[in-house]
């Protein structure tokens, strides 16, 4: 029985690890948020978790899986949902947060009293959803640093019923999850990271701020996702490279940081001269990825270079990657069309088009989404991917939730 006990506990201990080291391969703090919820679940057997993050004196909302309700690796508007929760004994996730010990519940619907916290039972009043047994955990990284809490809901037996979690869940998935906050961390510093960068942009070119950027990025991961499952990719794989294109993706326009703030800020249209000297942040762009040490860097510069190509050609700035290097390359040398293009860069063109069309300009308001939508799809086979056109129509739900979920801040 003891060698039993042993073998199950080592084999624990090696999950943990072997997990641990995938997801520190990771970047991206949504693309980690998902590999530690789903690998929670997975050794749990949970139905569905969330996870909220730390932002000032607030829980915020960050991430959510439910196998009652969503399918998985397709596209989800429930990931954008925007809403806090305060730090406090009130609730259970707050009180977890507050005391950082992680809290068992058998059943949401029988707790005591006499308890500071209670069970919010709006979402099972909205869905029809019965929540039952929770395993709440706080993520407490490097420097006893509380970066969030990690809830999972409803576990199952062998037989699909919803049983209390076992103690070996609660004894394994917070070791898991000490370990995991420290790359969770390191996921919001590097998207904090671009996002400064990009601040740079901004202090340029008036557009390119952090929430056109975060919509961009995001609006390129879930198309990605579903133009990868239509093609039967493994769900590693497609994890792996959307936790690349996001990143990527908010980083397209980092070379007009090159461009001359009367071409950048001018107010009205700019001459034929001026759009051809703008058109270079392209080049600009791909060259501050010469020295390449991973897939995010080679990404990083297609996406540069090429978010500005066209499906018919005629875009621009039709060169090599060899050629980016070349002082006195030639714009146009190589035009590039069709799947010549690199695919993160052909999704970033309808991405990023999208959001300038049902974004507000200092020459222009928003156009409605029926206006978007018709010049996206006039241009689906000339201008974009036709393939690209039609996922971004079919996943508009969730565009729409990540376009209400990261609005421009109000400039006073």
């Amino acid at each position: 029985m003891a060698d039993d006990t042993f073998s199950c506990q080592d084999s624990a201990v090696l999950t943990i690890l072997k997990t641990s080291e995938e997801v520190n391969q990771l970047k991206d703090v949504d693309t980690i948020l998902d590999k530690i919820l789903y690998e929670s679940r997975n050794f749990a057997n949970a139905d569905a978790g969330s996870i909220f993050l730390v932002e000032k004196d607030s829980l915020v909302f960050s991430y959510v899986q439910n196998d009652t309700f969503f399918k998985k690796e397709t596209a989800n508007a429930a990931l954008y949902q925007n809403f806090g929760i305060p730090i406090s004994e009130q609730s259970i996730v707050g009180y977890v947060a507050k005391t950082r010990q992680s809290l068992a519940i058998d059943d949401a619907y029988e707790l005591d009293q006499t308890l500071p916290f209670a069970f919010n039972k709006s979402f099972d009043e909205k869905s029809g959803y019965r929540t039952i047994s929770m395993l709440t955990i706080p993520l407490i990284a490097q420097e006893s640093r509380l970066v969030g809490v990690m809830q999972l809901i409803n576990a199952k037996n062998d037989m699909g019923k919803v049983v209390p979690f076992t103690e070996e869940a609660k004894t394994y998935i917070p070791l898991f999850c000490n370990n995991a906050s420290v790359a969770v961390e390191r996921g919001i510093m590097n998207r904090e990271l671009i996002l400064r960068m990009m601040q740079m942009a901004e202090l340029r070119d008036p557009t390119e701020t952090g929430a056109h950027v975060q919509r961009v990025g995001a609006y390129c991961a879930e198309v990605y996702g579903t133009w990868a499952s239509r093609r039967g990719h493994s769900a590693k794989e497609i994890k792996r490279e959307r936790d690349n294109l996001r990143l990527a993706a908010m980083m397209h326009d980092v070379g007009k940081v090159g461009i001359a703030d009367a071409i950048l800020k001018k107010p009205g249209k700019l001459t034929d001269e001026e759009f051809d000297n703008m058109k270079w942040h392209t080049v600009f762009g791909a060259r501050l990825f010469k020295n390449q040490t991973s897939e995010l860097d080679r990404m990083s510069m297609e996406i540069a270079l090429c978010h500005h190509e066209k499906w018919k050609g005629r875009g621009y700035p039709s060169i090599s990657n060899s050629e980016v290097w070349v002082e006195d390359t030639l714009m146009g040398a190589e035009p590039k069309n069709g799947e010549k293009i690199p695919l993160a860069a052909r999704i970033c063109a309808v991405a990023d088009v999208y959001d300038a069309l049902s974004s507000p300009r200092s020459y222009k308001d928003p156009f409605p989404d029926e206006k978007c939508l018709g010049i996206l799809e006039s241009d689906a086979g000339t201008h974009f991917d036709p393939e690209i056109v039609e996922i971004f129509f079919e996943i508009f739900d969730v565009i729409k939730a990540i376009r209400d979920k990261y609005k421009e801040a109000q400039k006073n």
